[in-house]
Parts: structure tokens; sequence; C-alpha cells
């Protein structure tokens, strides 16, 4: 493409996300038929992008014979192995140029190799709209001057330079919002707040929850008043208690959880997908409290991330009852890409009349939200693939297997464990690894430490993320050596899985 031509595409999609209010955005889904646009975008990448072109004559798929949402539906899901990993990164780019995009963001895989993701400045736009819908629908971003503090790792990850980049693009379109971009620095973070806050009407911090929780907790330790400073909460990366949300919200001197808090539902393959609203976690709070009917909604016991979603954006599908896929535009496109996140999708009105049978109305009383998105709804749970987020990080048992399975405890372990995120009475987030006995050992604080080191070390070799993302202080697994065959962990005749709660 040559230079002038691309310039004018970025110009119009610039004029057109810069001249739109977040309303007329977020309410064309109302309009426009969100299969309609996805068969669209198919078409536009079966034509335009090589590696799909060639994924689809693969499995024998004419692109010329899908003409509406029930041939949408059989084409075949794409993922990071059989995708990604199998083309070469320019033919996954449209028009096959690596060089259309002017970024690459990185993520780090079960075996601590990258894999890279390029982006252009366009790409971004979506992005920055689900930022708009959290700052200005929640926190009022267009009546106030606001600090944005980015607690997110920077270099090369994903998190940060998205946050920044997104961010950055709200200020151009003129909302009174400024950045510091300190990273995972505590120090630092806090050393900015105490500067900078006292100058504007709010303070958002965006970052993980835990290391979040740890800068507000510091920030306790060492007299900091956070009440001094409105502040909010920009979350992403992890499912999260609402006990969780109630304990940080205190601390900040009482924010209001629904309110002035919000997670961020994103993968480094396709940036923000979705983002609570004040009405998501108004009905995340009352299914908190109420487990019979949240276990019914979602088919779990456990409480998944719950958030509204642009159809438009993100055409999102549930895949085999279970699992989450999406539809996407970007310099790297993606249809039906499944990203082996356990989800599903609830239409607007299918959740509000839920709710109503149950007596909760979430939409009246007197702490409804002022302002309702009649947006569908997407619930996640975490990733499929037995990994677990901490810190961001995305932690394998691949990583951990190779700290435990060293010569020097082939004689007291038997090389399973299981993996497992566990909170204290602090409800501070803990790396928790239960690792089975041989028979007839037993366990010594003298073995549990040695193993404790040599997982950390691993880690932190194999695992970038996690080198990066984890305080060290956070790094250290708790370890929990097990008798062989206990029946809670490791029972006899049952396939082994060595992740729970992912």
């Amino acid at each position: 493409m040559r230079v002038r031509e691309r310039s004018q595409q970025v110009l119009a999609k610039l004029s057109e996300f810069l001249g739109t209010e977040l309303d007329v955005a977020l309410e064309r889904c109302l309009t426009q038929d969100p299969a309609a646009r996805a068969i669209e975008l198919f078409r536009d990448v079966a034509e335009h992008v090589p590696a799909y072109r060639r994924f689809l004559a693969e499995r024998a798929v004419d692109p010329s014979a899908i003409s509406g949402a029930a041939d949408f539906a059989r084409l075949p899901v794409a993922s990071k192995a059989d995708y990604h990993r199998a083309f070469p990164l320019a033919e996954l780019c449209s028009g096959g140029a690596l060089e259309q995009a002017d970024f690459v963001a990185v993520s780090s895989g079960s075996s601590g190799e990258p894999t890279f993701w390029p982006r252009f400045t366009s790409d971004e736009y979506g992005t920055a709209r689900r930022f708009e819908q959290v700052l200005v629908d929640a926190f009022g971003l267009d009546q106030k001057r606001t600090l944005g503090v980015v607690c997110f790792s920077l270099g090369s990850w994903v998190g940060g330079m998205y946050t920044t980049s997104a961010s950055r693009a709200l200020a151009q379109k003129g909302y009174p919002l400024t950045l510091v971009t300190p990273g995972n620095n505590r120090v630092e973070i806090l050393r900015v707040v105490r500067a900078l806050g006292p100058l504007f009407d709010q303070v958002v911090l965006f970052g993980y929850p835990p290391f979040l929780k740890d800068v507000v907790d510091a920030g306790r330790a060492e007299g900091l008043d956070w009440s001094a400073f409105p502040m909010r909460l920009v979350t992403a990366g992890e499912v999260f208690s609402e006990e969780w949300r109630s304990l940080v919200s205190a601390r900040l001197g009482g924010i209001d959880p629904c309110q002035h808090t919000a997670s961020l539902y994103g993968t480094a393959d396709a940036g923000v997908l979705a983002n609570e609203t004040p009405l998501s976690i108004r009905i995340r709070r009352f299914l908190a409290e109420n487990p019979r009917a949240a276990s019914a909604l979602f088919g779990e016991a456990r409480l998944p991330t719950l958030c509204q979603y642009d159809p438009l954006h993100r055409y999102f599908e549930t895949y085999q009852g279970e699992e989450l896929v999406f539809s996407g535009d970007g310099s790297l496109p993606l249809i039906r890409y499944r990203i082996l996140d356990r989800g599903g999708v609830i239409p607007f009105a299918s959740m509000c009349g839920y709710l109503r049978d149950l007596g909760f109305d979430p939409l009246s009383g007197p702490a409804a939200p002022s302002k309702v998105r009649r947006l569908p709804f997407v619930y996640v749970f975490g990733r499929s693939g037995f990994a677990l987020s901490f810190y961001g990080a995305n932690v394998y048992p691949e990583n951990v297997s190779v700290g435990i399975e060293q010569p020097e405890f082939s004689e007291s372990l038997s090389g399973k464990f299981v993996m497992e995120l566990c909170r204290g009475g602090d409800e501070n987030v803990e790396l928790q690894v239960s690792v089975e006995l041989l028979p007839g050992k037993v366990a010594s604080s003298s073995l549990s430490d040695a193993v404790g080191r040599s997982v950390r070390r691993e880690l932190e070799r194999l695992n970038s993320e996690f080198l990066s993302y984890v305080p060290p202080e956070r790094r250290s697994p708790r370890i929990v050596l097990l008798p062989c065959a206990d029946p809670g962990y490791f029972p006899v005749g049952v396939k082994h899985r060595y992740t729970r709660g992912a």
C-alpha cells in the first residue's frame, strides 16, 4: 500500500473515532446486525489474508458458500496452535504485509517462548472505546480532570502499552485525561500519586488486581491517606471475588464498588474484548450473595467475570457449549478465534428477565446505575488450557513441573502436583502448589522450602511474563506436601488435573 493511501485510511478511522459520540457508537448494535458484520469481516479476511485463505483451503471450505449466520457458525474455529503458529507472521496480516503494523505486542506461552501480535494505530480505537465506556459512563471523565496511573508492566508487554495508547487516544478526543506511566514500580506509583494526585479531581489506577491491592496496602503502611484523592480502579487479567472488591474499595476510603471500579476482559490476541459496567457489577454482586442463582445461570458454583460487550466490535459465540470464540478486525484479523477461555454469552433481555424472576430488578431501586447500555453480557471463567492467571501472568503446569522434576527430588516426590490460587484472611493472593510425596515419604519444612525455591527459580527462568509481572515478594509459591494418593488432590484411578480454578 502506498504511503499516501495508508495515511488517508488512518485519518479516516481516526476522524470516525474522534467525531463519534459514545452514545452513538454503543447504540449501533441495536440497529445493525452483528452477525452480518461478522460475515462481512469474514469475506474481507478470506480475500486479503493469505494465512486465512490457506487455513480455509486446508479444511475444504469455500468462502463463497458462506452467506448467512448459520453458515458462519459452521466455519472452523482457529486457535493459536493451528492458526497463529501454523503460518508465517506476515501471512497472518492483512495483505500479507507485516509492515502494515507499526507495533508488535508480545505475550508469553507455556514454554516461555514469545508470541507476537502485530498492531497498527487504528487497531487501538476499538479498545479505546472500551476505556471510554468505563471512564465516562462510570467515572465521569467528561466532567472531571483525571490522572491515569498505568501500573501494568511496560516494555513489550501488551497490558501497559495498550492502556497507554488507548488512554492517550481519549485525551486526543478532548477528555481531560492526563497519564503517568510508572509501570509496576510500587515506589514510583506512590510517589506520583502523592505528587500529582492533589492536582486532579480523581485518580485512576490501571493494573492487575493483586498488584493494585499490594499498592494500596503499601500506601496505607506508609501513612498515605487514600481518601484524600478520589480514587478509581481499572483492573484486567484475573477473576477476583466481590469480597476482594469490597475490601480494596474500603481501603481506598470507601469508594463505591459498583461505580468506581471496573475490570476489563482482554487478551494479547485482540486487545480489550469487553468491560465491566456499573450494571454488570451490580448483577455480579447480587449473584455473589446468591450462589444457587449464579450456579444455575453460569453452570458452575464459582463466579466468573461478568462484562458487557459491543458485538459490532468483537463478535462472540459459545463454542461446544462452554468455550468462547470471537471474531474481530485488526492488523491481524481473527475469525472464530478460540482463546481457550471458558464462558458464554447472555443477551441483555435474557439477563434482566432471569434476575427479575428471582425478585431482583437490576435496573431499578436506589442503587440502580444512572447509565445503562443495552449491550449483551459475556461471562468468563478463565483459560480452559490449565493456566492460572497470577498478577496478570499466565502460569502453566509445564513451567512448574520443571522445578519439581529436578534430580534432587526424585527420591521424595512423585512428580504429580496441583497448582491453585488461594486467598488469605487479608484477601492476598498466593500461588499454592500441592505436591505428592512418594509412598513412605514424609513432609518436612526443609523439603518444602527446597521445592519452593526450585519452582520459583524455574518460573523466573522459563516464564518471562511471571518474571515481569509478579512482584519479587510474591513469586515464591506456597508448597504443600501431601501423602501419596491423597484423596483430595491425588485420587487413585482418576485422570490427574494439574490445575484447580483454571
